[in-house]
């Protein structure tokens, strides 16, 4: 989805991550991956995305980020949209570029990519894109070498200065990267269009430009069966999501109420019945008779302090920004390595050029 904006490219940094086989032959892999190899995506009309789909489908993620960052660059002019699926993606590539803009610039300059790029479709995908262009290596070594300078402060606007909005998921755990993200972008629009999870798509904001804290989607009915179980009931164990003599505990959609707080339990073609998918949501209100929702978090998520109190996730980030407001400093964006943290697999899930 292009938000209007029906001319240009997208530089959106997608990553795809590694698959394994179930017992019967069948592909087990995230719901992203399956949709970046799947034969719809890559017939995708040429320049939707800056980054070629050998890019996109490499598995080695150094590799990856080089290749999608470099013909980002090259096409710097072409790029209406910066985006990631989570916000965390396009801190990675800010940071990237950070650590890595020599190389970049060198390359622009001889026209060949560097031979830490060693897929050979990758290689041969930047190839066609990358030209000698001594001007860009320049521009790039001068915004590089004075990115310390105030952090990286608007970078994606002057690197990408055609850039109208980013996209990105900004809900639940993701909010706390919104400071961030304006940083660099200079105070762009932060667009999250969609709601999905592994099991179905669930919602669209009809407010595509709303502040990040008030994003809400509107469900779409058409796509499973939904019900609602109350917080309050979830957390009292009274429904475990196999007993069907459990189902009164369920709140179907017409029956949700405003301001109250529910766990998503899903019914969908694919064939799951009754599902609970882990998510939590706060009714904000209505769009005609279809209810409209805000994530709040993930189910079960909480930090517990000698087995008595238990602190969520919200709560948490906001005594550590509370704390380091104080002192004049700032959280890093993540403490965990890249290679060891846990999968993100749900939340809510922005355009990735539907």
């Amino acid at each position: 989805m292009c938000l209007g904006s029906t001319k240009g490219s997208g530089l959106y940094f997608h990553f795809v991550k590694s698959e394994t086989k179930t017992a019967g032959g069948l592909p087990a892999r995230t719901v992203m991956t399956s949709l970046f190899k799947s034969d719809q995506f890559k017939k995708l009309p040429s320049g939707v995305y800056t980054s070629p789909v050998a890019a996109i489908t490499c598995e080695d993620a150094f590799q990856s980020m080089y290749a999608q960052l470099q013909c980002g660059l090259c096409q710097r002019h072409r790029v209406v949209r910066v985006g990631a699926v989570f916000a965390t993606g396009i801190l990675r590539a800010i940071r990237f570029f950070q650590r890595n803009w020599e190389q970049l610039a060198a390359d622009i300059e001889a026209g060949v990519i560097t031979d830490r790029v060693t897929d050979p479709s990758v290689r041969e995908a930047v190839a066609g894109i990358l030209r000698v262009d001594p001007e860009l290596a320049q521009f790039i070594r001068s915004e590089g070498s004075s990115s310390g300078d105030n952090n990286g402060g608007g970078i994606i606007r002057r690197v990408w200065p055609n850039t109208k909005y980013v996209g990105a998921i900004v809900t639940g755990s993701m909010a706390q990267y919104v400071p961030t993200l304006n940083h660099y972008s200079g105070g762009l629009p932060i667009v999250s269009v969609m709601y999905a999870s592994s099991e179905c798509t669930v919602g669209i904001n009809l407010r595509s430009l709303c502040d990040p804290s008030e994003v809400s989607y509107t469900i779409m009915p058409n796509m499973a069966y939904f019900e609602f179980l109350p917080v309050d009931d979830a957390a009292a164990g009274v429904y475990d999501g196999a007993a069907a003599a459990s189902h009164q505990h369920l709140v179907e959609l017409a029956g949700v109420e405003a301001g109250r707080e529910y766990e998503l339990v899903v019914t969908t073609y694919a064939g799951l019945s009754r599902y609970r998918v882990g998510d939590v949501l706060r009714v904000t209100g209505f769009h005609n008779a279809a209810p409209r929702f805000r994530f709040v978090r993930r189910a079960n998520v909480v930090l517990s302090v000698d087995t008595a109190d238990k602190t969520v996730e919200a709560e948490l980030h906001r005594a550590s920004s509370a704390l380091l407001l104080s002192a004049a400093t700032a959280p890093p964006c993540w403490t965990t390595p890249a290679g060891r943290a846990s999968r993100a697999s749900r939340a809510t899930t922005s355009s990735t050029g539907s």
